[in-house]
């Protein structure tokens, strides 16, 4: 009983002071909601923008608060094929949430695999792969995905693809710096002692003390991934129209700009 308490102190520590930071705790409240929203929006969206049968051309354009010919109300307004403005946005959030979270954790995982096995060998092969981390991480994200996708073309598959490729080198470079900590520390001398396998040693054993400072990354790197999915979308590189993200929203909507509709 009293180990349980004691393993599970932490957890209670870091509950308490994180409900006592006002800050923290309506942020975590604002991204909750954020994600119901998206993982929710076919059931609380009040049409399918993306259905032509909902779609009437009559409701282009109309302001916030509008009423269309069915009696719906159109609480953002309309855009000029007569989508509600707010279904485009609760099934933009979930494209764009869902490319972002796929992409992140592809890439922890084959960032992780690659930074750990540099860590643990060393040598020629750690120099190898490090030296093509270097020269990733030396041009643009943007450059490199937009490269990736003019030669893939459009598609979720590929622009998941390429937010993978830009993404795995941050992960393996922050974990071969905390493998090579790990490994001079005595538990990793103890396990090759007990003759422990390597995929033993590297998985079981050094991984858990290197997730630390991944998390701190992956929960960096969400967003990014969001955010150059919605930039290449906006530069038409990205999601193809029957798959909308907030780039193809905030796109349709550059081109009325200067039109006095700000909806």
């Amino acid at each position: 009983m009293n180990g349980a308490l004691t393993a599970s102190s932490p957890l209670r520590e870091f509950t308490a002071s994180f409900a006592q930071d006002r800050i923290a705790l309506g942020a975590f409240i604002v991204f909750c909601l954020i994600l119901t929203s998206a993982l929710f929006a076919p059931l609380i969206s009040p049409q399918n923008p993306y259905n032509l049968a909902q779609l009437d051309i009559l409701d282009s354009k109309l302001e916030p608060g509008s009423s269309g010919l069915d009696g719906m109300t159109f609480w953002l307004g309309t855009d000029d094929q007569g989508r509600d403005m707010l279904s485009a946005i609760l099934y933009g959030l979930r494209i764009s949430l869902g490319v972002g979270a796929m992409s992140t954790l592809a890439a922890l995982a084959i960032g992780m695999t690659i930074g750990l096995i540099a860590g643990y060998a060393g040598g020629w092969l750690d120099a190898l792969i490090m030296r093509i981390v270097d020269l990733q991480l030396s041009f643009p994200s943007i450059l490199i995905a937009l490269v990736l996708l003019a030669v893939l073309g459009q598609g979720v598959d590929k622009i998941v693809i390429a937010l993978i490729t830009v993404q795995w080198a941050y992960y393996a470079r922050t974990v071969r710096s905390s493998a090579l900590v790990e490994m001079r520390k005595e538990y990793v001398d103890a396990a090759r002692c007990l003759a422990f396998g390597t995929p033993r040693i590297i998985f079981r054993h050094i991984l858990p003390n290197c997730l630390p400072p991944l998390i701190v990354v992956a929960t960096v790197q969400v967003a990014h991934a969001i955010a150059l999915e919605a930039t290449l979308s906006f530069l038409g590189l990205g999601m193809p129209i029957t798959s909308p993200s907030l780039g193809l929203l905030i796109a349709n909507g550059f081109t009325h700009l200067l039109s006095g509709k700000y909806w």
